[in-house]
């Protein structure tokens, strides 16, 4: 599953839809929304879908981490739109035979997303100010 969406994400769904009958295990990475940064406190953040582009990009994450490790399945899946503390911004979820490959291409995921997603979001803090990021 690869997937752009402005729904609230299910890790139980995703896990779901991830996991194969020969997979021994299913990492996950649960991203959140959190209720600092930049030393203020968040209201809120908002990010900007980028359509058919963000989808691409994921896509080319899952093709890689299959060629890179030895896993079954990967999903990878992000919300966009505004967000509130606490919510699920993103979910990556790697079905393979052992843990350690699991675990291996999970973490090789966020790290990818993390560098090749452009981040478009605004983020609106309780004191009123606004930072965005494009």
């Amino acid at each position: 599953m690869i997937a752009v969406t402005g729904k609230a994400l299910s890790p139980e769904e995703i896990i779901t839809a991830t996991k194969t009958s020969d997979s021994g295990c299913v990492a996950t990475y649960v991203g959140l929304i959190r209720d600092n940064n930049r030393d203020k406190m968040v209201e809120y953040v908002e990010y900007i879908d980028r359509g058919q582009d963000s989808v691409k990009i994921l896509r080319s994450i899952v093709e890689e981490a299959k060629k890179k490790f030895p896993i079954n399945d990967m999903s990878l899946v992000h919300r966009t739109g505004k967000l509130n503390v606490g919510d699920i911004n993103l979910v990556i979820a790697v079905a393979a035979g052992h843990r350690q490959e699991a675990l291996a291409a999970c973490s090789f995921a966020v790290d990818e997303f993390k560098a090749r997603l452009p981040t478009d979001k605004q983020e609106k803090y309780l004191d009123g100010t606004t930072n965005y990021a494009f």
